[in-house]
């Protein structure tokens, strides 16, 4: 967390934060990689050097623009062939299931403007130990996670002992789905699954396999995930190329002093 007094986090000089701010470790980082890209417009000619520095993160609707016509030029994204795409769904066809769904409870831990994200995470990870420790006993132990969640949980699911019901991959935010559908396991998940509401310690309680349709039917959707995953690693490399060039102070950023292959 950054309880914010002095000296702020800052790129080349721009604070990322207002004093009396506070912020966990990854915002503090999207706001230095935002900024991080403002300026590399500003200095491409994309966006006017009279743009404002962000407020609260909040950068203007122009640097928005300029930062997306940065990355249409900067960015070399070739299209996935046809043999990366067939790999890829081979080696992760069930991802591509059609009616799959798992029948689910949770713990919510939620990240709440203020929160120690630190002290969270660390109840987080005590109640996973716990409910993992118990996991697979006697039916008394196994409500054991009904009352846990209706105690402890920030979702309104806990007065109902977490319970979720039975979902699919589209009910969910896409990093939780990511997390449990796809996979075969049973029983409290092994690992937090952490989401834009916060961190869940999962159950799951019941699969249903759904059927995996042939190549040529999700094709589509395979190169998606490819030109989406190459899109992420060049901009993860891009990102640190301009923090190897950058004066950052105050906050951890990986920092590259020549260009990455990718």
């Amino acid at each position: 967390m950054y309880e914010v007094e002095a000296p702020l986090p800052r790129i080349n000089g721009v604070p990322l934060v207002q004093p009396g701010e506070v912020l966990a470790d990854d915002e503090c980082r999207q706001r230095a990689c935002t900024e991080l890209l403002r300026q590399a417009a500003i200095e491409a000619g994309l966006l006017g050097d009279d743009d404002p520095a962000p407020m609260q993160g909040a950068i203007s609707a122009a640097a928005s623009a300029a930062i997306e016509a940065l990355l249409d030029r900067e960015l070399a994204l070739p299209e996935p062939s046809e043999e990366a795409c067939r790999r890829h769904h081979a080696a992760h066809a069930t991802r591509y299931a059609v009616g799959e769904r798992a029948l689910l409870r949770h713990v919510l831990f939620a990240v709440t403007p203020g929160v120690d994200v630190n002290a969270l995470r660390k109840r987080a990870e005590a109640c996973l130990i716990d409910l993992r420790a118990r996991d697979g006993q006697d039916a008394a132990e196994t409500e054991r996670f009904a009352r846990v969640a209706a105690a402890t949980s920030n979702c309104p699911s806990g007065a109902d002992g977490g319970a979720l019901g039975w979902l699919g991959a589209t009910d969910c935010a896409p990093e939780f789905a990511r997390e449990v559908f796809g996979h075969s396991e049973v029983g409290v998940l092994p690992r937090l699954v952490a989401s834009r509401f916060g961190l869940h310690v999962v159950e799951v309680l019941a699969r249903e396999p759904g059927t995996s349709p042939p190549f040529e039917a999700v094709r589509a959707a395979v190169a998606q995930s490819l030109r989406q995953q190459a899109f992420a690693t060049a901009l993860r490399q891009y990102l640190s190329l301009l923090a190897g060039r950058a004066r950052v102070e105050g906050v951890e950023l990986d920092a590259a002093a020549t260009p990455l292959v990718q």
